[in-house]
């Protein structure tokens, strides 16, 4: 039985909905002591967006609207102009939020309440964590912010423009699946890439390693078998880092198998947590010491975001494509496999994500496709190997190479279940 007259029981909860949106952000403005309005005048400019939308509704025209908007102007207006007369400055950003919250109002009423929920909780997101924010921007640099911007070009710009359609010998190369890609990868290294340059070394060997395994594991194992070579009290360091970042690389890939080929993911989630289980208790093993280390220097990544360093991964990715497809036409199964390993040494990105679109176009069954994405892992891992051995070497071998080997078996294990 409904204590509500059917008709009021849409517009009570539009309303009811514009008022928790209104009172959320107006919590997070109340606790400010310099802001121009607080819980109750947000509550009401809310409800205030979803009653002219429902009155622009009846009238059939956007004007009430317009009314609503000019009214919360004025307003707004008026109280700066009173707080410059006590030579008072706020700021517009409560303003903004203010505007803001007359048109998640307004969205609530016009249907799109899910969505007005989402913004309201980005909105007061943005609002609380001011100090963070601002910290945040004072640490990028000119280079920092272009690479934002050419992460943009990248999938804002030259990701639509591009064709979706099959050219090539075998119908290999799609441009646009070939872009999406680049942009894929190129946006998890960039979070990785800013994600280093913002915390710095100070917040531990563990944050690098997690960071410098999502921006380039291989860079981040050359540069710190440079550094242990170079500087012996960081041998354990740098090998507990290198352990994390190789780490990270099967937890980066898992992620992308999960959007590039859903249909995968069990498979490859159970190879990948053979692989990652040693490898985290091998970094725990080493916590008590990573907690004893004092800044470590910074891996030198390459900006990801670079035009010519998307376009190498691109034309990468799109000769493994042709050579995957090539070999398998020759010479079946085997072919393909050893393109994964070829490639996987030095790339394991532009294998794995080769042998993916080849599961997608139905080229390859599902087991092929693992045994190929383990098997440019395990190439990757043993390249890897290499360089800790010949740049870092013999006394970092020794610590880095049981966990190093430990995801390796534990890779292997993996793919002898599936």
């Amino acid at each position: 039985m409904s204590f509500v007259v059917p008709e009021l029981a849409v517009p009570l909860e539009a309303f009811a909905t514009a008022l928790g949106i209104g009172l959320l952000v107006g919590m997070e403005r109340e606790r400010r002591p310099d802001s121009a309005a607080g819980l109750r005048t947000f509550a009401l400019v809310a409800m205030l967006g979803c009653l002219f939308a429902l009155l622009s509704e009846k009238t059939g025209g956007p004007w009430m609207l317009v009314v609503g908007l000019l009214v919360i102007s004025v307003a707004m207006v008026a109280s700066n102009f009173s707080a410059q007369q006590e030579e008072k400055f706020r700021g517009f950003t409560s303003e903004a939020a203010i505007i803001i919250t007359y048109g998640l109002g307004a969205a609530v009423w016009f249907g799109y309440a899910t969505l007005a929920v989402m913004l309201a909780i980005t909105t007061t997101v943005l609002l609380y964590f001011k100090a963070e924010l601002r910290d945040i921007s004072e640490k990028m640099t000119a280079k920092d912010i272009n690479s934002i911007l050419q992460f943009a070009v990248l999938s804002l710009v030259i990701l639509p423009i591009l064709p979706s359609q099959d050219y090539g010998p075998y119908n290999a190369l799609n441009p646009r699946q070939i872009w999406w890609m680049v942009v894929l990868i190129s946006g998890l290294a960039l979070s990785g890439y800013l994600a280093l340059r913002i915390v710095g070394a100070r917040h531990g060997a563990a944050l690098l390693g997690i960071f410098g395994g999502l921006a380039s594991s291989t860079a981040t194992t050359m540069m710190f078998s440079r550094h242990a070579r170079e500087l012996g009290h960081l041998v354990r360091m740098a090998a507990i880092v290198i352990l994390i970042a190789n780490v990270m690389v099967m937890i980066r890939l898992g992620l992308v198998s999960s959007v590039v080929a859903p249909a995968l993911i069990t498979q490859i989630a159970i190879v990948f947590a053979c692989g990652i289980v040693p490898g985290v208790v091998m970094s725990l093993y080493g916590w008590k010491i990573l907690n004893a280390a004092g800044d470590l220097p910074m891996p030198e990544v390459k900006n990801p975001t670079e035009l010519k360093t998307a376009i190498s991964f691109g034309m990468l990715y799109a000769v493994v494509l042709l050579a995957s497809a090539w070999l398998q036409d020759i010479a079946g199964n085997k072919g393909l496999y050893i393109v994964a390993l070829a490639s996987g040494l030095t790339d394991a990105d532009a294998s794995v994500l080769s042998t993916l679109r080849m599961f997608n176009l139905e080229k390859i069954s599902s087991g092929e496709a693992v045994i190929a994405v383990t098997l440019a892992l395990m190439a990757n891992l043993v390249f890897k190997i290499g360089l800790v051995i010949t740049i870092g070497g013999g006394k970092l071998a020794r610590h880095a190479l049981p966990g190093l080997f430990a995801i390796g078996a534990g890779l292997a294990t993996g793919l002898l279940l599936v």
